[in-house]
């Protein structure tokens, strides 16, 4: 069997304007980006039969477009949902249940337009065994195994503010970015204190955007007029722990990267050795640190010294999260289809800071308080 015959692509990618944007719904957001992402594929509404949406309804949304869609996957795990729906989408269309599908993205965090108002239910574990301590938001919760982390490591509050820094080089002077200013290390420990010990620049900004990307066959990839060069999906991966953060296996390290990026590489037949560029999410500034480490790109208390190096920033040995990330260039409250888009665009060669000769590119992705990971190993040509 050819790889061509397996082979399965991005065609379309796009992203809304991202800020402040009240003006527009979160169906609005998804709507713009998806029938951008088809333009850009060369495709049209007609075409698509497969439709994801993670929070609401992927029936609502296809109902929405005008799809007649066969297939549907509303994966609501936090902000990796969107690459688990790259997985998903993979394994619908090779078992032929269909043929293109649009996996849709749309958040007003910022604006919060036509939000109810949200709460943890009681009778859920978080309700029952961590909001009555006081553990609560996502600073004062998904930040606490960090302390440990830093104690087991030896890792230090300036490489800490470091993974900022870098991504800084990455977001200077860009005006799709939140935080379009190169940073020091002064400027991001001075910043106002969220929840000890991280301030106010080591937290994600928050914004309101939408991003959609359409996913078909190799082969049909191969007969489009598409605007950009197929990305071809080479590894797939997802993984669990436990809903509370409380119940984590190891503060230091997360089980569910370490499971979703072994699945992603053993099925591309690649290793971190093989990746030219990479994205990892990083709603707080410590994800970046566990995901080097736990994705195996470095060895167990390497990831502050590497980054403190300079080995993530512009001109690097490996270039990371080159967009500015979550904490600089765009967080809507699920930042993956972001972490995707960065990663086509640069396979692409369209990126704003475009990195040199990027043939293979890694994208992690978190759900909840390291309570879910997903991975994608994705490349501009077949391997």
């Amino acid at each position: 069997m050819s790889k061509l015959s397996q082979a399965i692509a991005i065609v379309g990618a796009a992203e809304t304007e991202t800020g402040a944007l009240p003006h527009l719904s979160e169906m609005d957001l998804r709507s713009l980006s998806a029938h951008q992402a088809l333009a850009e594929a060369g495709l049209t509404i007609a075409d698509v039969d497969g439709v994801t949406s993670a929070v609401d309804n992927p029936i609502d949304v296809a109902h929405h477009l005008g799809i007649q869609a066969k297939w549907f996957d509303g994966t609501n795990v936090g902000g990796c949902s969107f690459m688990m729906s790259v997985r998903h989408a993979v394994a619908a269309i090779r078992a032929g249940h269909a043929s293109v599908v649009l996996v849709t993205h749309g958040q007003s965090g910022r604006s919060r337009v036509g939000w109810p108002p949200r709460s943890v239910a009681p009778f859920s574990k978080q309700g029952q065994f961590e909001l009555p301590f006081g553990s609560g938001g996502p600073p004062n919760t998904f930040t606490l195994p960090f302390l440990r982390y830093a104690k087991e490591t030896g890792t230090t509050l300036e490489q800490l503010a470091e993974v900022v820094v870098a991504q800084s080089h990455w977001a200077e002077g860009n005006p799709r970015a939140a935080r379009g200013k190169r940073l020091t290390v002064d400027e991001v420990m001075n910043a106002p204190m969220i929840a000890y010990p991280f301030t106010k620049l080591e937290c994600c900004v928050v914004t309101d955007g939408g991003g959609a990307l359409v996913i078909t066959s190799a082969e049909r990839a191969r007969d489009l007029k598409t605007a950009g060069k197929p990305v071809y999906i080479l590894g797939t991966g997802e993984a669990g722990e436990s809903s509370l953060i409380s119940q984590m296996e190891d503060f230091s390290s997360s089980r569910a990267f370490r499971m979703s990026s072994r699945q992603a590489f053993d099925e591309a037949r690649l290793t971190p050795k093989d990746i030219d560029h990479l994205m990892v999410y990083d709603a707080f500034a410590h994800l970046p640190l566990y995901g080097l480490a736990d994705c195996g790109f470095v060895e167990r208390g390497e990831a502050g010294r590497f980054i403190q190096d300079g080995h993530t920033r512009p001109g690097g040995k490996l270039p990371m999260n080159t967009n500015g990330g979550g904490i600089l260039y765009t967080h809507t409250g699920m930042y993956g289809m972001f972490a995707i888009l960065e990663a086509v665009r640069q396979l692409r060669g369209e990126a704003f800071r475009q990195v040199d000769n990027v043939r293979t590119s890694f994208v992690q992705g978190v759900g909840g308080m390291f309570t879910a990971a997903s991975a994608l190993v994705l490349a501009n040509e077949l391997q």
